[in-house]
């Protein structure tokens, strides 16, 4: 059968694909990839080349019709990436390399999971032939803009195959998800902890509380101005503290909560009435995704309460498969969070450098492998119910 010819270009902005032909292809399963969402940073101004995020998105067509998109970036710098390559930088730089500008994949700021070759709706060996004619779009824009490198991350598993059968050198990291096992409430789940680390999450709940705080959750019609007022002084106080300057303005999170109120919750803890701390998660068809947080009083136990323990309870109300609850933080494995494996690509054009990334990339896979392997040893689940619980988790990650 002969194959269908593929031509690829690049849109500067999601507005010049549309809503309704990018959300054809994104899909409704991951909010991340949604138009609404890649349009209120583009709109809000976070993303744009003066931020160092020029939006550069491929579109792929045959036959006429679109069968691909995917969101991809020009950048100056390696911030708000989350899969960090300054030291790939720093070592190119010193040879006498020029590496930025260099290509992004992903969806700024977020370290979620999620597609990024945007083929839905198409059947199998088209979306396979989309998301190939994508890779190689995205090698020669790299070519075009005279970028050291393409780098595609948070992956999911069909578009790291596609990339592997690009070439692309392969990446891993870790974050840690909790899994529902179908519990009935908090405390069923709870039930599968060793006793003294079911006694040390009750505790934390309880002083997490005790100063006077009542918890809300607010979705929908919930989130006014008011409420984004609020949420985005908590965002700028741990933001400026955390990153030296946060990422996202005011006017995102008004675009977000006009967009996407159903598919956003807000986890917000109140002292007589006034808000003083607040998690942010967006909700998918299958998973909860913990975003940003923010207090504006640093008291025991409150992160943990507002952006876990919360989520967890939503998700099994919800009927929700796992809580992906961001990048990095060990901390959440005591809160019954495990290991899981999360996957990045890079066409890096430069062959002496790409050879010194290949090398150091295979020594980090196995100590990402290695350092798994003894965390999911040291969770807190009684014996049997660690086994459980890691049989639930993606065959690559159990």
């Amino acid at each position: 059968m002969r194959e269908r010819p593929f031509t690829v270009s690049v849109a500067g902005s999601v507005a010049a694909i549309g809503r309704e032909g990018w959300d054809r292809l994104a899909g409704t399963a991951n909010p991340f990839v949604s138009y609404d969402f890649l349009a209120s940073l583009e709109d809000s101004g976070c993303v744009a080349a003066r931020t160092g995020w020029e939006p550069v998105h491929l579109v792929a067509e045959a036959d006429g019709g679109r069968v691909g998109v995917a969101p991809c970036y020009l950048k100056s710098h390696s911030m708000g990436e989350y899969v960090f390559d300054h030291a790939w930088a720093d070592a190119y730089q010193r040879a006498g390399g020029r590496y930025y500008p260099k290509l992004q994949v992903s969806v700024p700021f977020t370290p979620a999971n999620g597609p990024r070759l945007l083929v839905g709706g198409a059947d199998a060996a088209t979306a396979a032939a989309g998301r190939a004619a994508l890779a190689q779009g995205m090698e020669a824009l790299a070519r075009q803009a005279k970028a050291s490198s393409v780098h595609a991350t948070f992956l999911d598993d069909a578009d790291r195959a596609a990339f592997a059968d690009a070439g692309w050198l392969a990446r891993t990291d870790q974050q840690f998800h909790w899994h529902n096992g179908g519990y009935r409430d908090f405390d069923d789940f709870l039930s599968t902890f060793r006793a003294s680390r079911r006694k040390q999450v009750k505790r934390e709940r309880r002083d997490a509380l005790g100063a006077r705080l009542t918890i809300r959750r607010l979705t929908g019609a919930d989130l006014g101005e008011a409420v984004w007022d609020a949420f985005f002084a908590f965002y700028l106080d741990t933001g400026s503290r955390k990153w030296g300057r946060p990422y996202l303005n005011r006017s995102f999170f008004s675009l977000i909560g006009e967009r996407m109120a159903e598919r956003i919750l807000l986890v917000v803890a109140e002292r007589d009435g006034r808000p003083i701390a607040g998690a942010q998660n967006f909700i998918g068809a299958d998973a909860l995704y913990g975003r940003n947080w923010g207090t504006l009083e640093d008291l025991p136990f409150l992160h943990f309460e507002l952006c876990y323990y919360q989520a967890i309870e939503f998700a099994i109300e919800r009927g929700l498969a796992r809580v992906e609850a961001g990048a990095q933080g060990e901390h959440k494995l005591a809160r019954g969070y495990l290991p899981v494996t999360t996957h990045s690509a890079h066409h890096i054009v430069h062959p002496g450098l790409r050879r010194a990334v290949a090398e150091y990339l295979e020594q980090e896979r196995a100590d990402i492998a290695r350092l798994g392997a003894a965390l999911a040893e040291a969770a807190p689940f009684k014996a049997g119910e660690s086994t459980a619980a890691a049989a639930r988790l993606p065959e690559e990650d159990a």
